[in-house]
C-alpha cells in the first residue's frame, strides 16, 4: 500500500505523467462539484430554516464560510507547496503554488464580499476594522503580493523564488485568522462549527454547510487542476510531449490502433 502511494507520488513529479492524469481527474471532479453544489447551496437557501436572531440573512453562511474555509486551505496548500519548491527544486510543486495564488485569492474576496453583506444587517455596517475581518484582508494583500512578485520579476527561477519565500513566511496569517475571535475582543461570532465538541449550528442548517463546502472543496481542485495544467503546459511548452499536446498529435495518437 504505501508502496503504491510513493509509486503515485513519484509518478505525480512527472509533468507528463500530471498532465494526462490531472486530466482523466477533472469531469470526474466537476460532476462531483456540481452534484454537491446544487444539492448543498439549494438546501441552504431554499430548505434550510432561517436563524431565529439572523433571520433570513443567515443563508449567506452556506456560501460565505466555504468561501472563507478555502480560502486559507487554498493558503496553506500554496505555501506547502512553495515549501517543497524551494527545498527540493520539484516543478510540479512551482506550478501547485502558482496555480493556488489567483484562486485563492478569488475565495477570499468572495469571503469578504459575502462577509460585508451579512455584516449590514447583523451589524448595521459593511465594514469594520474587526480582527477577523482585517486579518481576512491582509491575507488578500499577501496572495496580491504573491502574484504581483510572480509577475514583476524577470527571471522565472528568481521571481518563482521569491513568491515561493513570502508564501511561507505569510503562512503566519493562518493561525491569526482562525484564533483573532478568541484573541481579541471582536463583533465576530466565535468558532461555532471548527472546534473541539460539539457544533453549536443545529444539525438542519449544519448538513448543507457542511455539503456546500465538500462542493466548494471539489470546485476549488477542479479549478486547481485545470489552472495547473495551463501553468504546465506553458512551461514545458518546448519539450516534445507539450508539443504533441499543443499541437494535437497526442490525443490522435492515443485514440489510434494499438
Amino acid at each position: 500500500m504505501w508502496q503504491a502511494i510513493t509509486r503515485l507520488f513519484y509518478l505525480l513529479a512527472s509533468p507528463k505523467f500530471f498532465y494526462d492524469f490531472s486530466g482523466k481527474l477533472i469531469p470526474w471532479l466537476g460532476f462531483a462539484t456540481i452534484v454537491l453544489l446544487t444539492w448543498g447551496i439549494g438546501q441552504g437557501l431554499f430548505i434550510a430554516p432561517p436563524d431565529y436572531q439572523q433571520g433570513e440573512s443567515v443563508r449567506i453562511i452556506y456560501i460565505h464560510v466555504p468561501a472563507a474555509w478555502i480560502s486559507m486551505f487554498a493558503y496553506a496548500l500554496m505555501a506547502l507547496a512553495a515549501g517543497i519548491s524551494l527545498i527540493w527544486r520539484i516543478k510540479l510543486a512551482d506550478v501547485i503554488a502558482t496555480s493556488c495564488a489567483p484562486i485563492g485569492a478569488v475565495f477570499t474576496v468572495i469571503a469578504l464580499v459575502t462577509g460585508s453583506l451579512w455584516g449590514k444587517p447583523t451589524w448595521g455596517t459593511y465594514w469594520m476594522w474587526d480582527a477577523r475581518l482585517t486579518s481576512e484582508l491582509i491575507l488578500l494583500f499577501i496572495y496580491l503580493g504573491v502574484i504581483a512578485l510572480r509577475n514583476a520579476i524577470e527571471d522565472p527561477r528568481n521571481s518563482s523564488s521569491a513568491a515561493c519565500v513570502l508564501s511561507v513566511v505569510g503562512v503566519v496569517i493562518l493561525p491569526i485568522i482562525h484564533y483573532s475571535v478568541e484573541w481579541w475582543n471582536t463583533l465576530h461570532q466565535p468558532a461555532s462549527i471548527m472546534k473541539f465538541g460539539k457544533p453549536s449550528v443545529d444539525v438542519s442548517m449544519l448538513i448543507p454547510l457542511l455539503i456546500s463546502a465538500i462542493g466548494f472543496q471539489f470546485y476549488f481542485f477542479t479549478s486547481l487542476l485545470m489552472r495547473a495544467r495551463t501553468v504546465l503546459l506553458q512551461r514545458e511548452q518546448a519539450s516534445q510531449w507539450a508539443q504533441d499536446v499543443i499541437h494535437g498529435t497526442q490525443s490522435t495518437q492515443s485514440n489510434g490502433p494499438r
